[in-house]
């Protein structure tokens, strides 16, 4: 009998630090990346060096209300356990393997764990639903590179983007649901102002042609169209800017404050991060409550992220099935609609 064949699938993500002292490293590398600070060397090194200094007393206090470490990595290490037990079936055998961008496991050892395991086919998954510069292309940057240093010949075929995947969709349209009935129990006959808030990014980045910013568009409106909400039910927002750049906006956090003074329940919902990590369990949980209760929000609901919700990886399965199915190194899940009418899907525009 031959032996199956083995499909790698490496979830793509962030990462987080798993310890106190890890912060400061893990925040050298963000901003050391060329797809985050757009300088030669040594002049990234050098104002990544004094970012991360700075940011680290600010960014450790983050890190000690979640218990010293950042939930990232277990979060993804359930949807990959998630995954692998529903697509490993006779006669082939699947392992997901975790790539993180900023900190362990990195990218470059997942590779060689990747080449080690003997993979007939690789398929690259990020864990970002919206495809930008600075998250897909950059993770992808460092897995192509390091592929091609050790001699990883296995076919690979990368997912790019799925803003509108049905099955991610389907998840945040019952979450959002969820909430709506939770804010209707809590406060009977008001209409809350719903928010979907995603991660911002620099204005000039998008005005390169990054199509992050359409992409989360684009899943907020299926959403909406599911749940048949009026464009004035809803907003899209913004969060986590920093530094002296333009932003794209709304931000969340105005957009909360404008809602609170207004007297209206408040439903955050992100769209863009899959699992929990500082972002949703500090910055919206902890500080976005505060200022929404502090400007008279007589409700604040933070809806949970997708994680593991079974139409979210069910949707995740497709797309591996899809990529193993077509064969090609290339798997534009928002079907080029997101990149702007652009006549090049944008991850290979970044060169991803």
């Amino acid at each position: 009998m031959p032996a199956p064949r083995r499909i790698a699938i490496v979830l793509f993500n962030l990462g987080g630090p798993d310890s106190l002292t890890a912060v400061q490293p893990f925040l050298f590398n963000l901003f050391n990346d060329r797809s985050i600070i757009n300088l030669p060397q040594p002049f990234r090194w050098l104002l990544a060096k004094l970012i991360s200094s700075r940011r680290t007393p600010v960014a450790s206090h983050v890190y000690q209300q979640m218990g010293g470490r950042s939930p990232i990595l277990p979060n993804t290490e359930a949807q990959a356990a998630a995954l692998e037990a529903l697509l490993t079936t006779g006669g082939i055998e699947v392992r997901c393997f975790i790539a993180m961008r900023y900190w362990h496991p990195f990218t470059e050892a997942t590779a060689r764990d990747v080449k080690a395991w003997g993979a007939d086919e690789v398929i690259l998954l990020p864990l970002y639903p919206q495809f930008s510069t600075t998250t897909t292309a950059s993770s992808l940057r460092v897995w192509h590179a390091t592929a091609r240093q050790i001699g990883l010949t296995a076919p690979q075929h990368a997912v790019c983007c799925y803003p509108d995947e049905p099955g991610f969709v389907s998840a945040l349209s019952e979450i959002t649901r969820q909430a709506m009935g939770q804010a209707q129990a809590a406060a009977p006959g008001e209409t809350p102002a719903i928010i979907f808030s995603a991660h911002g990014l620099p204005k000039k980045i998008v005005d390169a042609g990054d199509p992050y910013v359409a992409q989360v568009e684009a899943t907020v409106a299926a959403v909406a169209q599911e749940l048949a909400l009026t464009p004035a039910q809803y907003q899209i927002a913004y969060q986590s800017r920093v530094g002296p750049l333009e932003w794209v906006g709304p931000a969340t956090d105005n957009v909360i404050t404008a809602a609170a003074k207004a007297g209206k329940p408040i439903i955050v919902v992100p769209v863009a991060f899959v699992s929990e990590h500082s972002e949703t369990l500090v910055e919206l949980d902890i500080e976005y409550r505060h200022l929404a209760e502090s400007n008279g929000a007589p409700l604040y609901l933070r809806a949970p992220t997708v994680a593991t919700h079974p139409a979210f990886i069910a949707g995740l399965v497709r797309l591996v099935q899809d990529a193993l199915a077509k064969g090609q190194a290339l798997q534009p899940g928002c079907g080029r609609m997101a990149c702007k009418g652009q006549s090049q899907c944008a991850m290979t525009k970044a060169g991803a």
